[in-house]
Formats: C-alpha cells, structure tokens, sequence
C-alpha cells in the first residue's frame, strides 16, 4: 500500500452523562480522527489522548502536532505491506504514543480491508464474541452510583468497575456490596493513593474486589510490588505498562496479578498484541481498557479483545453509554448475557457515518507529499 494522503480531524461530541475519574470530570470530548489514503482501501484510526494532559502527557493538540509535523511525513509516499511496518517508520520519535497508535492502527485497518478480512481474525483473535463489563465514574452522590449499577446490571454486563480515590472508596464500596454481594466488581485508582495509605488499601480485601487498578504512582513497579505483597486484592497495572519491555519487568517483579492493555497507551495494535504475548506466557490475564472512544477506536478494542488472553471482562461498552448517537454504523451493541460479536466484515467492521462526522468536525488538515493542504 502506497500512503497517499493523512487527513486529520477534530469533532466534538457531548457525553450522554459526564465521566469523572481522580483527574477531574469530562462532559465533552474533543476527538482527534486519523484517515490514511492509500492507493487502495482507505484507513480509520482515532486518537484517544484527552483534552489535557492528566491521564499521560500527551494531549489531542500534542497529538496533532506530532502527526502533522513528525509521524506523517514518516509515512507519505512510502509503500508499506502491513500495519506492524509502521513503529518502525515512527522510531525516531520518542513517546507520542497515543498519536502513534492512532496512525498505526489507520494503517491496521486499511491491511485488513486489502487482505478482505476482519481486522480481529488478522491480528491472531480466536474469540467470535468478547465479554463486557462497565467503568463507572465518580458521582455527585452515593445514591446516584447506585442507580447507576442497577443500571449496568441489569443491561447484563458481566464485570462492574468504579472510579475511587481518597474519601470516595472504602464507604462506598460498602454501599455497593452491601446491595450487591457476589457481582464481579473492581475498582480503578487511577494513581490516587501513595504507600503511606498501605493500611487503608489493605481494608479494600474486605469487599472481595477482583482487582484495584493502578493505585499508586502512574510510573512505578517497584512499591506496586511492595504493595502487592501486603494486599489479597490483586493488583491491576495500567498507566505503568507502556510496552512489552514494561509487561515483562512488572510479572518479573510481582507488581501485579492483571494488566489492562489500552491499544493507545502502549502505541498502538502492533505493541498491544505483543503486550498481550507476553503476559499470556507470564499467566497474567488481560483486559482492554476504555478511553472513552467514540466508535471508531471502540472497533479497534474489539478487534484486540478477541486475543486468546483477554478473558478478563473489558471496557468495551455499547456505543449508547456515552454517545447519543456514535460515528459508525452500526453502533456498538452489548447483548442481554453481557458480550459483544467480532464483526464479520472486512477491515474494522463497522462503517463510517461520514455525513455525522463532517457536521461534528471543527478542524481538518490534509497531508500529502511533499505539501499540506489546510481544511475547514
């Protein structure tokens, strides 16, 4: 394949309710969508940094300058054969992942469409449909998290994960176990505790959770280790795990029971797959990781969560939880026993509303070799 052209676009999409983590609380997101031309099928990737740069360092306008100025003259006017060509392509620029991804994953796509396969059987998935389970974030009350579940549940998702952090944990999970007794229910940190608060984590093995995600500090395995060693909760690694090389360092040091793999955090398809390698031979499980992606990203994650390791239910949830209405067609559907079906079609899956993205868009460039061409 010939790469011809990137267009990059901003949209912006309102949520159905906001989402709030540690960080702070989101109502809106801005989207960075990747389109790579080839002289063949045309790609889709999407970027999932945030609108700032809490979650990692990078930011959807760090994104856009990296692809503008770095990641996209790296590919224009090259031939490459496959999606896993492309980290290659990218080596000289360090970090930048998420923006990374976003390209490689476009790249990914296009692959599958020319190979007239979906792009799950060609990453190596053997899984026809995934399991699902939710992220809930922080609420205004306790009363509202609980509608929230009861929400969930009956939806039929298989696995139900909080939001937490000092002053909004142990309580609560008390309110939730209490109505709730034998759930599968986890709990994500996001970084917002540190070792001194090691006796007030070792209260959370008192709720039976399936893990806690992430902690302590978004960098570290070592005190993730100390701490593993002091809790029956198991650990889940998250922001820590950006490669291969870091999946391998926290099984060999015992920093944590699970890894939650995010396709952008660790760069993009080829990484995620390799990621998945080799924790599948470490025994620790998998699951994919939310960002709250609109649906194009959200394609990628199921094409991912069907690897043989993912068994673990993911946060790869209905179209209909965040958006009103999502950028493909169809949305992404979550059915009543809680698992979503592996698209059949070629490619990602799932079409592009092309005519809802152009009204959504607030910013577009066109790259092509040799020159730019500026949009709306």
């Amino acid at each position: 394949m010939r790469i011809e052209a990137i267009t990059l676009r901003e949209i912006q999409m309102p949520l159905v309710h906001f989402f709030e983590t540690s960080f702070g609380r989101t109502t809106e997101r801005r989207i960075l969508l990747i389109t790579v031309h080839t002289d063949g099928p045309e790609g889709w990737g999407e970027c999932v940094a945030g609108e700032d740069p809490f979650y990692s360092e990078e930011s959807i306008d760090t994104a856009w300058y990296a692809i503008e100025r770095y990641l996209g003259p790296a590919l224009l006017g090259k031939s490459v054969e496959k999606g896993s060509d492309a980290p290659a392509l990218f080596a000289r620029v360090r970090g930048h992942r998420m923006a990374k991804g976003a390209v490689e994953n476009a790249i990914w796509d296009a692959e599958a469409q020319l190979r007239q396969t979906p792009l799950w059987k060609l990453l190596g998935g053997t899984r026809e449909s995934i399991a699902c389970g939710v992220s809930i974030g922080i609420q205004n009350s306790v009363e509202q998290l609980l509608e929230k579940i009861e929400t969930e549940v009956n939806a039929g998702y298989q696995r139900i994960k909080v939001k937490c952090k000092p002053g909004w944990d142990v309580e609560v999970f008390a309110r939730i176990r209490e109505r709730w007794p034998k759930i599968l229910l986890s709990c994500d940190a996001n970084s917002a505790y540190t070792l001194e608060q090691m006796e007030h984590l070792k209260k959370f093995d008192q709720f039976n959770l399936l893990m806690i995600e992430q902690p302590l500090w978004h960098d570290d395995f070592y005190f993730h280790a100390r701490l593993q060693k002091q809790l029956t909760t198991k650990i889940c690694l998250d922001e820590a795990i950006r490669n291969r090389r870091d999946a391998a360092a926290a099984a060999e040091l015992g920093s944590c029971k699970i890894i939650n793999i995010k396709v952008g955090r660790v760069g993009g398809l080829t990484e995620a797959v390799a990621v998945h390698d080799v924790t599948h031979r470490a025994g620790i499980p998998v699951w994919c990781g939310g960002m709250l992606e609109a649906g194009i990203g959200r394609s990628h994650n199921i094409a991912l969560s069907t690897l043989q390791n993912f068994w673990l239910p993911g946060d790869v949830s209905a179209s209909k939880r965040y958006w009103k209405e999502d950028v493909i067609d169809p949305a992404v559907e979550v059915s009543p026993e809680g698992f979503i079906k592996a698209p059949t079609t070629p490619g990602r899956g799932f079409a592009i509303k092309t005519e809802l993205i152009e009204k959504l868009t607030t910013r577009k460039q066109t790259l092509r070799s040799g020159a730019k061409t500026a949009g709306d």
